[in-house]
């Protein structure tokens, strides 16, 4: 759960600032910023539900990079029409939907790589632990 919230934490905070740095508009910024990772969570829920029960589909859910794929276009999807309907303006909008969702990606990398370590550095302390327990 620590690892969920520290990610909601980053995904919120990229898109309060690119929304603010589109948009001007601090109200605006924090709308898109609740909006856009909240539609976005449900959509991965239907994406996850879908991938798994239709059939065509199943051949294709072990390779991360399709469905890596199929929900980047969710995301640019979600990113677009949550900035479109709140500022009405077509040029917001597309540059939310590419930029949002290419920093979030990045950011999601580097969030891995670190909790990777953290679990390694884990596994080595308790490791340690119960070797000294040992003699």
């Amino acid at each position: 759960m620590k690892k969920t919230i520290s990610f909601a934490a980053i995904h919120f905070s990229i898109a309060f600032t690119v929304a603010y740095v589109l948009t001007g508009d601090i109200i605006l910024g924090s709308l898109i910023a609740m909006l856009e990772p909240m539609i976005n969570t449900v959509a991965f829920y239907f994406h996850e539900k879908v991938w798994s029960q239709y059939i065509p589909l199943r051949r294709y859910a072990s390779d991360p990079r399709i469905k890596t794929a199929s929900f980047a276009v969710i995301h640019f999807s979600v990113a677009f029409n949550v900035a479109y309907m709140l500022t009405g303006s077509w040029l917001i909008g597309g540059v939310m939907a590419m930029i949002e969702p290419s920093i979030n990606t990045c950011a999601y990398y580097f969030h891995e790589k670190m909790w990777q370590g953290k679990a390694e550095r884990s596994q080595w302390q308790c490791a340690h632990h119960s070797a000294v327990t040992l003699s």
